[in-house]
């Protein structure tokens, strides 16, 4: 049997259909999480991505042939220690701000599941960041990776998943798709 262009458009659909439900059920755990939670889910997240950076660095290098190793390192204790030590003290859960002269309150909640689109040049640093600033908001993550990057992406994501689970929260709030395509990215963005 000859495969279609609709089978192939069927077939990348289903696939981030059943990531962003995966995700969802993870976002449904985060969304309960306290402050004091998240804040020790993505110090384990920081923590994993730095002891990392090296690691993640050199395979970056190795899949896209972009860039110098030092200098790739670098951005990933960049994305992870010096962005972490930036909102590691912002309340991101429940009320952030009152104004009793007013009577207003700002209270914090996650927007839902995000999704994380990464380039090529600097794919794990970027997946680490964008991992960390979704976390921190209570929020889940599925990434649609740079096609010439997705070994490195997907290494750097694992490491954050396995962070995540063995902080004893939900691996699934971080997810990618494992056949980039143009298509499975779109389908991502414009999935309700």
């Amino acid at each position: 049997m000859i495969k279609t262009e609709k089978d192939q458009t069927t077939k990348v659909t289903s696939e981030v259909d059943q990531l962003v439900q995966r995700s969802k059920k993870a976002l449904a755990i985060l969304k309960d999480y306290t402050q004091a939670q998240i804040d020790e889910l993505c110090e384990k997240v920081a923590v994993a991505a730095l002891d990392n950076h090296m690691k993640l660095a050199k395979l970056a290098i190795e899949e896209t042939g972009r860039g110098v190793v030092e200098d790739k390192a670098i951005k990933n204790i960049y994305a992870s220690e010096y962005i972490w030590n930036s909102m590691r003290h912002d309340k991101t859960v429940g009320v952030i701000k009152e104004d009793d002269e007013e009577q207003l309150m700002e209270i914090a909640e996650p927007v839902g599941i995000v999704a994380g689109v990464t380039p090529v040049t600097n794919p794990t640093s970027t997946t680490v960041f964008k991992t960390l600033i979704s976390l921190k908001g209570r929020n889940t993550i599925v990434f649609g990776f740079h096609p010439q990057a997705q070994k490195c992406s997907s290494a750097a994501a694992e490491v954050m998943r396995e962070a995540i689970k063995a902080a004893g929260g939900p691996a699934d709030a971080v997810l990618y798709i494992e056949h980039p395509s143009i298509e499975a990215t779109d389908a991502l963005m414009h999935h309700t």
